[in-house]
């Protein structure tokens, strides 16, 4: 099994998460700190706008796109929840449970938008898909309230146990207790994390669930749409709660605030995992020490070439995105069908990675090598089932067809990850020429100067790029020992890759830039 690693980089201004299996960037996840609108978010929202053509509604809920609710995400108890909504806003609701609460009867699934809703009706809604380039968020009025080991389903009455759950006599251990366990008119989803707990661990997750429901309830008082009633946890919170198992074998963080969050959560839900906590307290930025900077510069871009020397080609459109696999120049046209077939399946993993370390989703066509074998086309599409299956978007993915392409559609739920890894010179600015390279170490050592003789007393350090970092400590005049022969002061000094190669700043004993 793959050694997997967390690793987050958090700033004032964003959390980054990034995902490792073997010491390989699989999922890169950002979230800025005031982002208001999650997938899981549950509003008091307002109809806008119905449209009886798209047979949808459009619903304020504060963002600035009017969210999207299709007829089919409204659920057949959408006479119920707009009942109990209604009623909870007035009060005549005071109690947020359901076991007293009489159900209306259920919309058709053939239904029309405009026969079940009004203008101006307040709809309690959940976000379905984040804002994603021109859209707004799109909605659903079918609320679920997610857990480690359940999600909780109100104006439901049905147990859902994971597929992915082993045996069929722990599909039933784990439905009995469930039923034990759960309120009047609520249903239940068990998650494969619930495989093998106990009675004990799922009644205080139902507990907690319940409490949640009843936050709902009590905001629901009095309040007027657009309003948010219950968050989603921040994105580490939620990437924890729906990834952590056994599998992994070390979580580190370069905020003292996180570290503190997740030891906490740990503690409530896993607290075995605790020790697998790091607390980073390096001086190399965190991404930079666990190699995740470097793996984003080579991952993110056009083209991405194999360890073969093939290499794909990665566009996209507005409709879809499209993988051209090209055989490169060490892949031969005499090579044999099974050399092909070998450099279609290298392309095949790297694809799959490719998927969820970007978030591409819609629909995918890949362009493989061309293979005349029906034994190695199935062989190819049997390997990237294989390579997909840990991919936690929902996904299809079809045989080749005959002129050697495969389709894919991927789940998207939030906008697709793209980071420009191509850089304009701080320098001249693209002007193509830059003052010569070799006077960096001259400009550091006039600045390095100024700095000692106006601040003696200071503790200094100096972050550069990695090659001038190499000359300083190991270059033959071994600068780094002769800026101690004359100043009797000892100047730490940092790589940084993110640096282009003639930045170079200085900092003091506080990490405060020092500015010249």
């Amino acid at each position: 099994m793959a050694e997997k690693e967390l690793i987050i980089n958090s700033t004032p201004t964003i959390v980054e998460i990034a995902i490792l299996e073997d010491g390989r960037l699989m999922e890169l996840h950002h979230q800025k700190t005031n982002e208001n609108f999650t997938v899981g978010d549950i509003f008091l929202g307002q109809v806008r706008k119905l449209t009886p053509g798209l047979n949808a509604a459009f619903v304020d809920i504060g963002h600035q796109k009017e969210a999207f609710l299709h007829y089919t995400d409204l659920g057949p108890k959408l006479r119920s929840l707009r009942k109990y909504t209604e009623q909870s806003i007035s009060g005549a609701q005071s109690q947020p449970m359901l076991e007293h609460f009489e159900y209306e009867p259920e919309i058709v699934k053939t239904g029309k938008v405009d026969q079940v809703l009004g203008k101006r009706d307040e709809l309690l809604v959940q976000i379905l898909k984040e804002p994603i380039s021109t859209k707004g968020p799109r909605l659903s009025c079918e609320i679920t309230i997610p857990g480690r080991y359940m999600v909780l389903t109100p104006f439901a009455d049905t147990i859902a146990v994971s597929k992915k759950v082993g045996t069929q006599e722990e599909k039933r251990r784990l439905a009995n207790l469930v039923e034990s366990i759960r309120p009047k008119h609520f249903g239940v989803i068990v998650r494969t994390a619930a495989e093998g707990k106990k009675v004990a661990d799922l009644h205080e997750e139902m507990t907690s669930l319940i409490t949640k429901w009843k936050e709902i309830h009590k905001q629901l008082h009095k309040a007027k749409a657009p309003v948010k009633l219950l968050s989603e946890l921040d994105k580490t919170s939620s990437i924890l709660r729906d990834l952590l198992n056994g599998s992994f074998q070390r979580i580190a963080t370069n905020d003292r605030e996180m570290y503190q969050h997740i030891r906490g959560y740990l503690e409530s839900i896993s607290p075995e995992q605790v020790k697998i906590l790091h607390a980073y307290k390096g001086n190399r930025p965190i991404f930079e020490h666990f190699g995740v900077s470097r793996q984003i510069k080579a991952s993110f871009g056009k083209t991405y070439t194999l360890p073969s020397g093939a290499y794909l080609v990665i566009e996209h459109t507005e409709a879809m995105h499209v993988i051209d696999v090209n055989s490169g120049p060490k892949v031969g046209a005499s090579n044999s069908d099974v050399s092909i077939l070998s450099v279609n399946q290298e392309a095949a993993k790297e694809i799959a990675r490719q998927l969820r370390l970007r978030d591409i989703g819609g629909i995918i066509l890949i362009d493989f090598i061309d293979m005349k074998s029906p034994d190695h086309r199935k062989a190819l599409f049997q390997s990237m089932q294989e390579y997909m299956s840990t991919d936690r978007a929902q996904h299809t993915i079809l045989p080749l067809s005959k002129f050697g392409l495969m389709q894919i559609t991927r789940q998207r739920v939030r906008q697709e990850m793209t980071i420009d890894t191509t850089e304009v010179c701080p320098l001249c600015n693209g002007a193509g020429s830059v003052n010569a390279t070799v006077l960096v170490i001259e400009d550091i050592e006039r600045d390095l100067s100024f700095i000692m003789q106006n601040r003696p007393n200071t503790k200094i350090s100096l972050h550069t790029h990695p090659f001038v970092e190499a000359y300083l400590k190991k270059g033959w005049r071994k600068t780094q020992r002769r800026w101690y022969m004359k100043y009797y002061k000892w100047v730490r000094v940092y790589g940084n890759s993110e640096f282009p190669l003639t930045k170079y700043v200085f900092f003091d004993e506080n990490e405060d830039e020092i500015r010249l």
